[in-house]
This record gives structure tokens, sequence and C-alpha cells, in this order.
């Protein structure tokens, strides 16, 4: 594969390409074998993640690694790594997983098979940005994510785990517990053709289609590249089937030497059957198993064809690349994404059918009427469409170089939940009457609402002396907040809210080359997280008084790049501040209204560190790990759901034909929690907390190239452990006969799926 230098302007960024070249043995070295330090490429707009890595024989074959150039701690796993160690239907999640202080859950459906979460250092989804190609995506209603809905694994080339809020550049509306940065999957200079089919457990079947042009004469060297997926999977839960649909396009045109236009679209569609809030109780759990999701009971909430789900999705990206003149380059990237969810569920996931001793289900079909028999459910929506635009430019100064740059972004969603009868599909008048309006009660909420974003920054990278680089930076955020709602969510009245959040964020990093191999850097950095669409939810805004959660990140570490061995290692320390907590005050009126204030503070602190060495014959064997603390300050509470540590380490072999790996992540005890304020409303008192012990999953994988053909077997969980990944405790204690410190009838868990087998044949033309 030939990757040149004057293409990679148009189709990816620098720290891609320089990662792609690092990772398939491209990058020059030095004679007496030490690679050279790497020098700043002429198009290097910061990117949050500035990629370099050499071309090492540990970095070839490494399953993660880390750039020399890093100010803060990164993860960088290959395509290589995700075409040789995971199954194909593997999701973004899954992909991170294999980096320190990354843990996962929501995976009891099969590998990519159901939506799941992911943490970094204990921050939870939605505290943490998640980015594809630099543009940052997430829910509009709150930051978080849904791992199988835009960017299966089929339209990612690289990806990119930084644990920390990044430099000035780096954008989304939670620089505050990390990033994942996502790079599409690239053109090629050489046309090629390649088509994959999986099977393998829980019947489950993938096919993949992946079209590279190469460079189109005729059209001044454009290339593309399309790729098209479909997965169909039972799934290991009960009566869950999945099925995906994905398209993915990029062609990259050159409009000049030194401006190139990149083009990029993806679509992607979902249908899958699951309770809207999804999870198995133990009073389910002793009648039907851990695995139990749905049933065929059409008189129980739990009723296959009442619990359904269409997403639908697509994503956007235009960027224009270029050069100026010599050291000054300009980038814009312009954007939009949609998503539309279309739900139908069962008012309760943990409710038992009558058969099994569950309650008689009742409906309300009219206002004031008595309740006859029905299933009680509800349909929901969740559709928005974003657009944005981030543009760039840089200049380089001899003695360093300034890079500043705006992001606009505009949002408009519509949400609703609508009570009904799911036998029927008529409405269920089963919502309390609102005093003073009109609401039917029916209506949960139907609600649209929007934001307009604005961050502008600024960094000033200094290169005082050889080796040595400081980039301060400055970035200031406007966020504005709107609701136009005929019924608002949980007031369930008309209401017409706006708020506006302003925040100034600075930076600096330092980066230290102390000879070509190795480097060491430090940060200093305030993050945040921006309030979310809930913290609206209330009758009387003007009681509320909040401010955007902040951070105070504190990181340092070293990067060593050895012929044979990849080493990097890292110390954390961020303060959290201005955690959003809801209160109950009295309104002038004496009345009891909700309201939402900044009170609390966090700390996480801790140690990370991986490495690759490299044995003889093509073997080498990796480790990394992770020691984290995460607890409220004063009251050392746990966060919910925050890993005390991860381990991961596997042998690898890349010889000839031949890919093997072993691979085994350790996920470390977490508690989940439930916590309130004390009468005082100072501090926070611990309800409740149930231990998850820890777990493994160990992931063999193999393969073997014949002429144009690869046959390939991934083993996931190779030892069948089936242990709780996650618990979801409902806020009451124990009740009845109590088991493990948790309530059985309301308490929901999610185990690892088990062992679950593919195999695959790919063919290349």
């Amino acid at each position: 594969m030939t990757i040149s230098a004057r293409r990679s302007r148009a189709c990816i960024t620098v720290p891609a390409l320089a990662l792609v070249m690092a990772l398939t043995g491209q990058s020059a070295h030095a004679a007496d074998g030490v690679p050279p330090p790497p020098a700043p490429a002429p198009n290097d707009i910061a990117e949050g993640s500035d990629i370099v890595v050499t071309g090492t024989k540990a970095n070839e074959i490494a399953p993660v690694t880390a750039s020399l150039r890093a100010t803060q701690p990164a993860s960088i796993v290959s395509r290589s790594f995700i075409e040789d160690s995971l199954p194909a239907s593997a999701d973004f999640n899954d992909i991170a997983l294999i980096s320190p202080s990354v843990a996962n859950t929501g995976g009891e459906n099969g590998v990519g098979l159901n939506e799941s979460k992911m943490t970094i250092r204990g921050f939870q989804d939605g505290e943490y940005n998640i980015t594809y190609d630099g543009v940052p995506f997430g829910d509009t209603n709150g930051p978080t994510h849904h791992s199988n809905t835009f960017f299966p694994s089929n339209t990612v080339e690289t990806l990119v785990v930084d644990r920390g809020p990044g430099n000035a550049s780096q954008l989304g509306e939670s620089t505050y517990g990390g990033n994942m940065n996502l790079f599409s999957r690239e053109t090629r200079a050489d046309r090629s053709i390649e088509l994959k089919g999986a099977y393998g457990s829980f019947n489950t079947y993938l096919l993949r289609g992946l079209l590279q042009t190469g460079a189109i004469d005729k059209l001044n060297g454009t290339e593309a590249v399309i790729s098209a997926q479909y997965i169909k999977t039972d799934g290991r839960l009960s009566l869950s089937g999945y099925n995906q649909k994905n398209v993915f396009g990029k062609v990259v045109i050159p409009l000049g030497n030194d401006v190139h236009l990149s083009l990029l679209s993806t679509y992607n569609k979902n249908h899958f059957f699951q309770p809207d809030k999804n999870g198995v109780t133990l009073a389910q759990q002793a009648i039907y198993g851990k695995y139990y999701n749905l049933n065929n009971d059409p008189t129980s909430q739990s009723y296959w064809d009442y619990n359904k789900t269409t997403k639908t999705t697509d994503f956007e990206i235009a960027k224009l690349d270029a050069e100026i003149r010599p050291g000054t380059t300009f980038v814009n990237t312009a954007y939009t994404y949609y998503y539309d969810n279309e739900t139908l569920s069962g008012s309760s996931a943990t409710a038992l059918p009558v058969s099994a001793g569950g309650p008689q289900q009742t409906v309300t079909l009219s206002p004031g009427a008595k309740a006859v028999s029905g299933v009680p459910g509800y349909t929901k929506t969740n559709k928005y469409r974003v657009w944005g635009d981030i543009p760039k430019v840089r200049f380089d100064l001899g003695f360093g170089a300034l890079t500043a740059g705006v992001w606009i972004e505009e949002a408009n969603t519509f949400r609703q939940q609508t009570d009904v009868d799911l036998v029927t599909g008529n409405f269920n008048y089963v919502e309390k009457v609102v005093k003073g309006a009109n609401t039917p009660q029916y209506v949960k909420f139907n609600q649209n609402s929007g934001f307009s974003h604005a961050e502008e920054f600024v960094e000033l990278e200094l290169r005082p002396l050889q080796g040595l680089t400081i980039t301060p930076g400055y970035k200031h955020v406007d966020f504005n907040l709107k609701i136009d709602a005929k019924y608002n969510q949980t007031t369930r009245i008309p209401q017409d809210i706006s708020q506006n959040y302003r925040k100034d964020l600075p930076f600096v990093t330092v980066n230290y080359a102390v000879t070509p191999r190795l480097s060491v850097y430090g940060q200093f950095a305030k993050g945040m997280a921006l309030p979310i669409l809930g913290d609206l939810y209330v009758n009387n805004p003007n009681l509320s008084s909040i401010q955007p959660q902040t951070s105070t990140n504190y990181q340092t570490g070293a990067v060593y790049h050895g012929e044979r061995l990849s080493l990097d290692a890292d110390l954390y320390y961020i303060k959290i501040n201005n955690k959003i907590q809801q209160e109950t005050v009295i309104d002038d009126t004496n009345t009891a209204q909700t309201a939402y204030f900044n009170a609390g503070r966090v700390l996480y602190k801790g140690i990370e560190g991986q490495a690759t060495y490299v044995l003889a014959g093509g073997f080498a064997i990796f480790a990394n790990g992770s020691l984290n603390y995460a607890k409220e300050a004063g009251t050392h509470n746990p966060v919910s759901n925050a890993p005390k540590g991860t381990a991961a380490a596997g042998l690898l072999y890349k010889h000839g034909p031949i890919r093997f790996s072993l691979i085994d992540k350790w996920t470390g005890p977490q508690y989940a929690t439930t916590e309130a304020l004390d009468p005082t409303q100072t501090f926070f008192v611990l309800q409740r907390s149930v231990r998850i012990s820890p777990y493994n999953d160990t992931v063999l994988s193999a393969s073997y190239q014949w002429r144009n053909l690869r046959f390939g077997l991934n083993v996931t969980d190779l030892f069948d452990s089936r242990k709780v990944e996650n618990l979801n405790l409902s806020g009451s204690g124990p009740s009845g006969n109590a088991a493990h410190g948790v309530n059985q009838t309301s308490d929901q868990f999610y185990y690892q799926p088990g062992r679950q087998i593919s195999g695959d044949i790919t063919v290349k033309f």
C-alpha cells in the first residue's frame, strides 16, 4: 500500500496518516535503527489528538500504542487490530475496550448486537466527547452516544482514546472526562474490492463489501471508498432479534496541488426487539434465566411484538483542506447529522406476566373511566437534525505556530412519549391531571427543543528549544439551550424556556523529546460539561441557578518507542466542581418546586500504563493496566459504575499469512450506588451501594491468508464467563426475601453474554 504525502492532506488528517504509515511499516528508519524525531507536517492543524507514531517493530504489531508527541495520555488503536483481533460486528466501544482505564457494559445481547456504554477512568457516557473526523456528535438532549447507530466498525480506520480534555482545539460539549476520536475509512491509490461473509453464535451473520476506486486519472486523481454492511442475529437475549444496515461513502477530490475537498456520507438503519429500559430482575431470572428479555405472551408487557425500535441515522461531512501559502493552512469542516428513534415499549420491563404470578394488567381507555384489562405501554420519538461548521487556520511562525478557529453548531429536536394500550393501540389515560393545564392524560411529553452553540479557540505552539513544545491555549464557550414544548417533560405543561451558558477555559500542554525514542509530557487544563435539557424540566426555571460542571486536570507521563519495546505510562489528578444536583424548594406561593443547583465535588486520580514487546519469529506480548480512584470529595462515596482498575494482556503473532492473538481484558470491582442530599443540602448521603465483582473477557482470534482468500476465526469470552457487568438500582432497597442487597423485583442485572464464536471468509480482488 502506498500513501503519498500530497493526497494525505485531502483524505485524512496528518495524525491518521502517520499512524497508518507507522503500523504498516512504511515510516523510514534511520541507518542505526533509531527512528528520527517527528517533524510537524505542513498542514498539521491540531485535532485534539496529534498522532505521530514511529514505525518500529513494536508499533507495527502493538494492538494499542501512544504518540511521542502526546500532550495527554492516549491510546491509539489501528485498523489492523480491528481486522485481526475483533469480530466484524464490533462497535466503537468494543474497539476502545483494549485501552487502559476503559470499561464496557451493555453487550449482553452479543458483541455489537445491542447498544453498549463505555466508561473512561470512571467518567460515564455524556461526560466525555466522541468525534468522527474531528466532528463532535451526540444526542441533543445531552451529549450521550449510541454505539451501534452511527458508525459500525466498517466505517472506522483508526480510533484514539484521549484520557483527558485535550487542548483548546479539542471540541465537544463535554471536554471534561476525555475524548474518543474516530477517524473514517481511508481512500487508497490502488483499486481493490473486498467482500466478507461471517457467521456465528446466536445465528448471527454479517455481509460486508468494500470498494476502493483507486486514483481516477480522468478526474485529476480523485479517489473514493464505498462500504456496505448488513448484520442480522437472533441475539443472546430471549426473542431479541437485531438487524443493521449501513452504507458508507467517501470521495477525495484534488482541486489543485495544495487544495483538496473530501466528501463523506454514511447512512445507518437498525431494527431490534427490546424493552425501552431493559434488564433482568432476580425474580425474572429465577423463572426464565439470566438472559431473559422478551416473551411470547401477548398479555404481558414483555411480549416481543410490543417492544421494538427502529433507529435511522445519517452523517455527512464536507472538508476543504488548503495550503494558502507555505506555512499557512486553512481547513473548513462543514457537517450535518440526523437521528430518528421510533420506539414501542411496554411500560415496565420488570413486570412479571400474569401467568408467572405477576399482577393483572389494566388500562384506562377514556378520561375518568374505570380501568379495564389491557397491556400498558407507550410510543416514543426522539429525532433531531444538527448542522455545524468548523473553520481553522494555522500559521507557522518559525519559532512556533498559531492555530485559531471557531465551532458553530445548531440543533433542532422533536421528542414525544404517549401512553397506549399495546393490545388495541388506543390511548391509555393514566397520567395525573395537571392543575391549571389542559394536558391530555395519555401524554407524558410532547416537546420541541434545540440549541445554538459557538466555541472560539486559539492555541500558540511554542518551540523555544530543540525537542521542546509548549502550547498554551484558550477557548470560549457560548451555549444557548431552548425548549418550546406543547407539554414539557416531567412538568407536562406548555413551556417556552431558554437558558444561556458561557465559560472560558484555559489550557497548557508541554512535550519534550528527551531523545528520538523518549518523550515526556505534562498538561494543565480546565474542562467542562454543559447542562443538559433535563435541567430545564422544572415548573419555574428561575428557581434554578446552574453553571456548567467544571474539571481541573493535571496529568504527566512519558512515551518510549524502542525498536522492540513500546512503552508509556502516566499519572493523573482531576478535580470536578459545580456538580449539578436536584433539590426541592418552596416558592413564593408556598408550593414545593423542583430546582437544580451546583453542589458537590468529585475527585479522580490514578496511574495508567501500556507496553508491547516484540519477541523473535513474529511473536509479541503486550500488557496495559490502570489503578483508578473515583470518589465524592468529603464523603468519599464511590462514583457509581467506576471500576477501581483495569488490566489487559495478550500474546500476538503476525508472520507471513498467519495472524493470531489471545487477549484478556479484566475489569476491576465497582459499585452501583444511589445518593441523596442530606436535609441541610450540603453533602451527599449514600442510600444504596452494591458491589459488582471483577470480571474477565478473553478473546481468541486467528486468520490465514491463502492467495486472495482470508479465513478467520474469532472467539470472544473464551472461558464462557457469565458474570454481572452492570446493575441498575431502582432507588428502593431490598424487599421480600432480600438477596445480594438488591430489590428482587425492580433492580435490573446485565450479564456477560458468554462465549461467542464466529467464522469469516474474506476475498479481495
